[in-house]
């Protein structure tokens, strides 16, 4: 009746497998299903960090620390001028004091002769920072493992791998001068609590001390030929905007737009704390930040110029805290 009974064997066997299959897998429900495709977390390597001191320094990198993996080295691409910023703060508040941590993942090798990896790579964080004369005394340096520390996507190197912390100098007791004191105290208790009773009450005088927030505001724009100055807060780079540096910009664009052969100066000044050539350098990277800025909203590159006077040319003398904010500018005018 079958003369060729291949056919007939081949859909048998199909038959065969295919019952074996719906039953094993969807009635014994002993199959392991193909796993879908894993979402896996991108790291964006550009997300900034903030490293601060309570209200008295803040500075907003545009990027993190980055380091190649079991690599001591960091990769401080976009942030110098942030370090200088920091350098400065330390220099000018020597009665604080910076403890830099640095990171390392389990399973990260340390070629290096410090104990762990962390440690390697906030020393060399610490000696960038002496390097623009920061003294050792005011920077500890810890190393600590971390299990969840960022990796990039390709897994080929860390994110995040530093921490800043900031704390206050406790100052050394000479016990001898203070047992001298508390003897001078005591000797003099009496006399002084009788004046305090006989003196009259006066209401307390109120200093107020002025920002940088203040000198910005007290700059008055009256032509883009006169000049006007940015004020900047305390290590950082980005200016205070005002109504009247607004003003400034609008008319100076403008008329840079116009006028494509003419030219506007940027001229940044610093305090005179710290070695003059990290203030030279960081009032040119200020002037810079402000070109960049006029750049992005169209103004070629070769109609601004740039300068650098880091401490030289003063407003005010830099023996008061007023006279040095005054003294941390950049002043800006359109070359007639």
């Amino acid at each position: 009746m079958f003369t060729n009974k291949t056919p007939w064997i081949i859909l048998l066997i199909i038959w065969i497998a295919g019952s074996t299959w719906w039953h094993v897998c969807h009635i014994k429900q002993l199959c392991i299903e193909e796993a879908g495709p894993v979402q896996v977390a991108s790291v964006n390597l550009s997300a900034g960090l903030v490293i601060a001191d309570g209200g008295r320094l803040r500075l907003a990198l545009t990027e993190d620390f980055g380091f190649a993996k079991s690599d001591p080295i960091a990769n401080r691409r976009n942030i110098d001028i942030s370090m200088d910023s920091l350098a400065l703060y330390l220099l000018n508040n020597p009665e604080r004091h910076l403890t830099i941590t640095g990171f390392y993942k389990p399973g990260e090798i340390n070629n290096t002769s410090a104990t762990n990896l962390g440690i390697a790579r906030a020393e060399n964080i610490k000696e960038y920072l002496m390097q623009k004369g920061v003294p050792l005394s005011s920077i500890t340096i810890v190393g600590k493992e971390k299990e969840d520390l960022a990796m990039s996507t390709a897994g080929d190197s860390v994110v995040g791998g530093i921490q800043f912390d900031f704390t206050a100098v406790v100052p050394k007791v000479d016990s001898a001068a203070l047992a001298a004191s508390t003897v001078a105290a005591a000797a003099s208790t009496s006399m002084e609590a009788a004046a305090a009773l006989s003196a009259s009450t006066t209401a307390p005088e109120t200093v107020t001390a002025m920002t940088e927030e203040d000198l910005a505001k007290s700059q008055r724009y009256a032509s883009i030929f006169e000049p006007i100055d940015l004020y900047f807060p305390k290590g950082q780079s980005e200016y205070i905007k005002t109504d009247e540096t607004k003003k400034f910009f609008k008319a100076a664009i403008r008329y840079l737009k116009e006028n494509p052969g003419k030219q506007l100066r940027l001229t940044g000044f610093t305090d005179d704390q710290g070695p003059d050539d990290i203030n030279l350098n960081l009032s040119k990277k200020r002037a810079e930040f402000v070109k960049m800025r006029l750049n992005k909203v169209g103004v070629p590159g070769n109609q601004v110029l740039v300068e650098a006077k880091g401490e030289a040319n003063p407003k005010m003398p830099n023996t008061t805290e007023i006279g040095r904010k005054a003294n941390r500018r950049v002043t800006v005018v359109v070359i007639k």
